[in-house]
């Protein structure tokens, strides 16, 4: 839970199972984040080693979030925890 028990962390990770994105459309999927919050979560998710951060040197900068396999290895507890959010909603 120190890992990604925050309201955020999920949220990143769960976008991220699909493919890796760049960083402004992945920051558009998350309504309600600041700049300052994402920043500062997506530096905790790569500090615990389950993303990572590609910078493309090139004008304007483009920069991409991925998966590790240790972040792949949430999939299973991420894609229940979305199963569970969409069966409550319905009640």
């Amino acid at each position: 839970m120190n890992l990604i028990g925050t309201k955020w962390k999920p949220l990143i990770l769960f976008h991220l199972l699909e493919g890796d994105l760049r960083s402004g459309i992945l920051q558009k999927h998350i309504e309600g984040i600041s700049n300052k919050m994402f920043t500062q979560t997506v530096r905790e998710l790569e500090k615990d080693g389950l993303l990572t951060r590609k910078v493309y040197p090139v004008v304007p900068p483009k920069v991409e979030y991925g998966l590790t396999e240790r972040g792949k290895s949430l999939e299973g507890i991420l894609r229940s925890l979305d199963q569970w959010g969409l069966d409550d909603s319905k009640q």
